[in-house]
């Protein structure tokens, strides 16, 4: 079940990750609209009344498979992820990816080859500065954190995304903005076989965030209208991942 606490164990990993400097922005989105770009076997999950699209960038970092180390130069990258929210023909709910965009070349030609999750190559950074930086040694979040990316697959789509992030949240995080970065299953159909693929990690720590610059194609390419009004912003320092292999619904 969505929501910020993990859904299930994950007792055999295939992969690792650890997710660092993640932003959430969040629009709204006529249903039918969202529906008209996700395969037959998935609907469109409903959330406070509207169907949600998720841009979602941050540092991957210690990317490794099971049983082999991370490997320095290769396992720390920046991604940004288009997202929306669907279910399953059981009803169970989780992530469909519209885009992600990645820096990794290796990560693009597996997820891409192995089950067609639509990574595309880019040019990225994640730049976080000031009073919680890793150079500074202060505790707390960084006071902005800028991420860049411009595509060199599948198109010229590029992002110039400015956050500051706030204070932690705790409890007074919402049921709706829980629904919504809290997933802990992604869908994928390789070979027109729909399957899941189930993630634990700790529970988000989320904070709040405010937008400092907004500039983004990333909607665009993927076939959707325009984002309309100001997204919901929410910032998480991040969480380690822990990635089950795929597995038929």
């Amino acid at each position: 079940m969505a929501g910020n606490r993990p859904e299930e164990e994950v007792p055999g990993p295939v992969v690792y990750q650890g997710w660092r400097h993640v932003t959430f922005l969040h629009w709204r989105y006529e249903p039918d609209v969202v529906q008209a770009l996700l395969p037959p076997a998935l609907t469109v999950d409903v959330v406070d009344g509207a169907a949600w699209i998720g841009l979602t960038p941050f540092l991957v970092e210690d990317f490794r498979v099971s049983g082999a180390p991370a490997v320095a130069g290769l396992s720390s990258f920046p991604e940004t992820n288009l997202r929306t929210y669907v279910r399953d023909p059981k009803g169970g709910d989780g992530l469909w990816f519209l885009s992600l965009d990645v820096e990794s070349l290796a990560t693009f030609g597996a997820g891409r080859l192995g089950l067609g999750i639509p990574y595309l190559a880019a040019r990225m950074r994640v730049e976080a500065t000031g009073a919680g930086d890793e150079a500074t040694g202060r505790d707390g979040p960084p006071a902005t954190v800028l991420y860049e990316s411009r595509r060199i697959t599948g198109g010229s789509a590029s992002h110039r995304i400015s956050v500051q992030p706030g204070t932690p949240m705790g409890d007074t995080l919402s049921e709706r903005d829980a629904q919504l970065i809290g997933r802990w299953r992604a869908y994928a159909q390789p070979g027109g076989r729909l399957v899941q693929i189930p993630v634990q990690h700790e529970p988000w720590p989320v904070h709040s965030a405010t937008v400092i610059e907004l500039e983004q194609s990333i909607t665009d390419a993927a076939g959707l209208p325009p984002p309309e009004g100001e997204p919901l912003v929410h910032y998480a320092p991040g969480v380690d991942a822990r990635f089950g292999p795929p597995r038929p619904v």
